[in-house]
């Protein structure tokens, strides 16, 4: 089933986002599409589950293709680029939703996948270090090595990366990378796709161009803003083109 933002959803998403993290930003279109899902389980869902929705809301919303820009790292020219949702779309239910076990060597572990609250704690940190380790912290449950329970921040450095790699692995809809090459000096790279940003941006974009049509329609045929909004595209474009 299609999920969709309405014009008016689109409007009010962005009203209450455009001076919100991105984070916020996130989760306020997911309440709007989604408006099942309560107030506490939106910052609960894992990360891969967050970003397989908004991928649903896009398409719903803009359509299954998504136009994109770059820049080659080795050469600086730019690159313009289509893809279709379903192309980083996995299959759904690829992350756990609850803790579970997991061993290396003599270490054994209680993981779980973080979610937007995780991320909103650890952004909050000063650094790139420390926010990791903080998103580390709240993902590692417990840690025990050789039959001792260990303190997070004890961990060494090499345990640390093979946790994070292994959270990685668990909920890969969360670190989607697109494979590119530079059509002017053949360089490849691959680009993390954060389909949080691309939405916003298109919702930023679609809300400056649904304020344009309610003012000239407004001003024009003096009809209210949610008679406007609750027109088709077409139609509200019938009424500017005749309007003009």
């Amino acid at each position: 089933m299609s999920v969709a933002l309405t014009a008016s959803d689109v409007l009010s998403v962005w009203e209450r986002g455009r001076d919100r993290h991105l984070l916020d930003r996130a989760l306020l279109i997911l309440a709007a599409a989604y408006p099942d899902l309560g107030d506490d389980e939106l910052p609960a869902l894992p990360l891969g589950d967050r970003d397989a929705r908004l991928l649903e809301v896009r398409a719903g919303t803009f359509g299954p293709q998504l136009d994109a820009t770059a820049t080659c790292p080795q050469c600086g020219v730019g690159l313009e680029f289509s893809f279709e949702a379903g192309r980083v779309r996995l299959p759904p239910a690829t992350a756990p939703t609850e803790a579970w076990g997991w061993s290396l060597d003599e270490w054994v572990f209680r993981l779980r996948c973080p979610h937007s609250g995780d991320l909103a704690d650890a952004v909050m940190m000063p650094g790139a270090d420390a926010a990791r380790r903080r998103l580390v912290a709240r993902c590692v449950l417990a840690a025990r090595h050789a039959g001792h329970p260990v303190e997070v921040d004890a961990l060494p450095a090499a345990v640390v990366d093979a946790v994070v790699e292994r959270i990685a692995e668990a909920d890969p809809q969360a670190d989607i990378t697109l494979r590119l090459a530079c059509a002017e000096c053949g360089h490849g790279w691959g680009a993390i796709f954060d389909i949080a940003s691309f939405l916003w941006a298109e919702v930023a974009a679609r809300a400056r161009q649904l304020g344009y049509e309610v003012h000239a329609l407004a001003r024009r045929y003096g009809w209210r803003e949610s008679d406007i909004l609750a027109m088709s595209p077409a139609r509200r474009q019938l009424y500017l083109e005749i309007g003009v």
